[in-house]
């Protein structure tokens, strides 16, 4: 730590010198500016963490089983990952947060009627639970009031009123009792990806009315304009279950406490933000965070300053500055150095009045405020001014091309013309990266959609959440997703499972396509799937009555044609990052139905475009996709999840590149037309086996025993 401090110290002195040389602050803020406004994306295309938040939200969409009654888990994807709409160079988002609650489960202000009209969503049969206020502002509790059920013939609920409403709510046992609890959330932590934050709650579609003074008081320069007000208050709120710090080691209040949540508020108002406000908040969480002064987790009620305060101080700021002090002149570090010297006459007063509740502070007697309110008001701007050279812009461009990298080898000793120079490379560096970003980000999407489907249930609340989450990332995705989805489903039915249990998941992907640009055709297979699906619940129908096969047939086909539509739409996309090939799924389908000679032509040709390509597309051999595969290459992949059970964990066990699929494709179909063993073409294969051995890093341990395999076939084919 004494070194780390030194360090600092070091940087800082020698960055004043340098200051004092130059005498010009100004030019070393514009030029931080100009770094942070041209180097920080805006989502217009999916990025990684993005693709990860959708996976993970759609995971927890679903029927789940509690107290011997099916529900419905209801996810949302929450804070930061779902308030930034930029990406900036240094990673701003640290976890991903997914608030969920369930369908049969809802909350009303004290006072107000049970509802009879209810969205969708909900269940035939809802607990309604009135919120009743504590003692502190913000904190409630939730007492049984009533239960409804909906009268099937009207489509309104009845309502019955709770005998024992003195029976205040908690939960009967923990949402995860392996899981680590922080606040409201439960963790789960994975190797290689963002943990995951999961919060449940209770729903509420009132604006509560410990807030009811926010929706109309008055706002000078107009932010949030009336339109985004009525958004918010449409959205109501949630209540999370989680006790104030002050009530922690009182048994009862920890147990049946919860807390009035503005989740679903603040994303509506912090995408409304414009890029510079989003930047700001970004800066401060990442300066604050960097200088200890708060916790990580982004949750109001920790022991220091945590990043709710640091959301509080913008939804205040952006209420009460004119447009103008964040657009006329940018500065980005006078800005936030003017707003930590509004944190901290905040800390001095010991005031931090919540943006929504006007009795509740978020300060209280638990936080050292003196202690970092002195640590605040020791920031000068000069130090400021270093901090953003010597740490976050180093740390930003440490994934930069060397060639970049190297020009921030001695950032402290740069002029403002070198520094200049320096992040002017960095900018056309993160501009020329952009598709090769995005391409990534669409490959990670495929392994995931992939994955996913092959460990957990296919229903209808999946799908539509996860199609919902797809379209927001691209157009194109969700048609990868389905395509998925038909092969789920085929593997599923071919193995013995009953049509029935899919019709529902049919016919709810069914309306996405239809209502796509998708050709003709695909609609017109879809039509012929869902008329053959409904058979199966004809009451004089059943799975031996009906062909099975024709109904796998179907899907399989439809399946096949969406995975050459998105990749006809990669191939448009990213085709100048990489070479693309768009018919590896349609030579499979050719091969799988005999037609050799048109699965010949479409490897070779692939073959001959991936060959000595830098990047290598990969297919999944998960079992939705193994379906499409041959027996020998199908007994490859078992052989191998026998000496490694846990194989699948690690997904370069569980992919063949584009080139090794399409070699082999080629070499089976070479080998059943009986190509003569003196042909060239047959010669070439084994040129081309030993270059993709040598393209293939060694630890793709499934691509190797691939190719091998396709060398021992061409052997033992040509001497015998």
């Amino acid at each position: 730590m004494r070194n780390g401090i030194n360090s600092r110290v070091t940087c800082v002195s020698r960055y004043s010198c340098r200051m004092e040389r130059v005498n010009d602050k100004g030019s070393v803020e514009r030029i931080v500016t100009k770094f942070l406004l041209k180097t920080c994306r805006l989502y217009r295309q999916p990025s990684k963490r993005a693709v990860q938040a959708a996976t993970w939200c759609a995971t927890f969409a679903g029927e789940r089983r509690r107290d011997d009654v099916v529900v419905v888990v209801i996810p949302l994807l929450t804070g930061s990952g779902a308030e930034f709409y930029i990406e900036p160079m240094l990673p701003h988002v640290g976890d991903i947060d997914v608030m969920f609650h369930l369908n049969s489960q809802l909350a009303i202000p004290r006072g107000h009627p049970p509802p009879t009209q209810l969205p969708a969503e909900f269940s035939n049969y809802v607990q309604v639970l009135e919120i009743i206020d504590s003692h502190l502002p913000g904190y409630v509790y939730l007492n049984r009031r009533y239960f409804i059920n909906k009268c099937t013939d009207r489509g309104c609920y009845r309502v019955i009123a709770n005998e024992h409403r003195e029976i205040y709510f908690s939960l009967s046992r923990p949402i995860h009792e392996h899981l680590e609890r922080h606040g409201p959330a439960y963790t789960h932590k994975f190797p290689s990806q963002l943990p995951v934050d999961a919060v449940y709650c209770v729903r509420c579609l009132s604006w509560p009315p410990q807030a009811a003074d926010w929706p109309t008081r008055h706002r000078t320069y107009g932010w949030p304009d009336s339109a985004t007000v009525d958004r918010v208050i449409g959205n109501g709120c949630d209540v999370v279950n989680v006790a104030h710090r002050q009530c922690k080691e009182n048994e009862c209040m920890r147990e049946y406490q919860w807390r009035l949540s503005f989740s679903r508020a603040e994303i509506v108002l912090l995408n409304s933000w414009i890029p510079e406000q989003q930047i700001v908040y970004h800066l401060l969480r990442v300066f604050i965070k960097s200088e200890q002064l708060t916790e990580s987790a982004d949750n109001a009620g920790s022991d220091e300053l945590s990043n709710y305060h640091i959301k509080t101080l913008m939804l205040w700021a952006c209420e009460l500055k004119p447009k103008s002090w964040w657009t006329g002149d940018v500065n980005l570090v006078r800005t936030c150095f003017l707003l930590l010297h509004t944190l901290a006459v905040w800390l001095t007063k010991a005031r931090c009045q919540h943006y929504f509740i006007k009795k509740c502070n978020l300060f209280d007697n638990s936080l050292e405020l003196g202690v970092i309110e002195n640590r605040l008001r020791s920031i000068s701007r000069e130090r400021l001014i270093s901090w953003f050279v010597n740490t976050y812009i180093q740390q930003s461009v440490q994934n930069c091309h060397e060639s970049v990298l190297g020009l921030f080898s001695n950032i402290s000793e740069l002029t403002d013309m070198k520094l200049d120079d320096a992040v002017s490379a960095v900018v056309q560096w993160r501009m020329n990266t952009l598709k090769t970003d995005v391409w990534e980000a669409y490959d990670v999407a495929e392994l995931s959609i992939a994955f996913t489907m092959s460990i957990r249930p296919l229903n209808v609340q999946f799908c539509i959440c996860f199609v919902g989450e797809l379209s927001k990332l691209d157009a194109s995705l969700p048609g990868y997703f389905i395509a998925v989805a038909f092969l789920h489903i085929a593997h599923k039915v071919a193995g013995g499972c009953r049509v029935e249990h899919f019709v529902e998941t049919l016919s709810s992907v069914s309306d996405f396509l239809v209502s796509s640009n998708y050709n003709e055709r695909t609609r017109s297979v879809l039509n012929d799937i869902i008329t053959l699906a409904h058979k199966y619940q004809q009451p004089a129908m059943s799975s031996t009555q009906c062909s099975v096969r024709k109904l796998v047939e179907l899907l399989q086909r439809s399946a096949v044609e969406l995975l050459t539509t998105f990749r006809q739409l990669e191939a448009r996309d990213f085709g100048s990052v990489a070479p693309i090939v768009t018919t590896d799924f349609e030579a499979l389908y050719a091969y799988k139905h005999g037609d050799y000679q048109r699965c010949l032509q479409l490897s070779t040709e692939n073959v001959h475009t991936l060959l000595y390509a830098d990047h290598k597309h990969n297919v999944p051999t998960f079992p939705e996709f193994i379906q499409l595969l041959d027996d020998d290459i199908v007994s490859l992949i078992a052989l191998t999840l026998i000496v490694n059970p846990n194989g699948r964990a690690k997904f370069h066990n569980v992919l063949i590149s584009q080139l090794t699929l399409s070699l082999y494709l080629m070499t089976q179909c070479q080998l059943k037309l009986r190509h003569s063993v003196t042909s060239l073409a047959l010669r070439l294969t084994f040129d081309y086996i030993e270059v993709a051995q040598k393209r293939h890093d060694i630890d793709l341990t499934l691509n190797h025993l691939i190719l091998k395999l396709i060398e021992r076939k061409l052997v033992t084919y040509m001497t015998t």
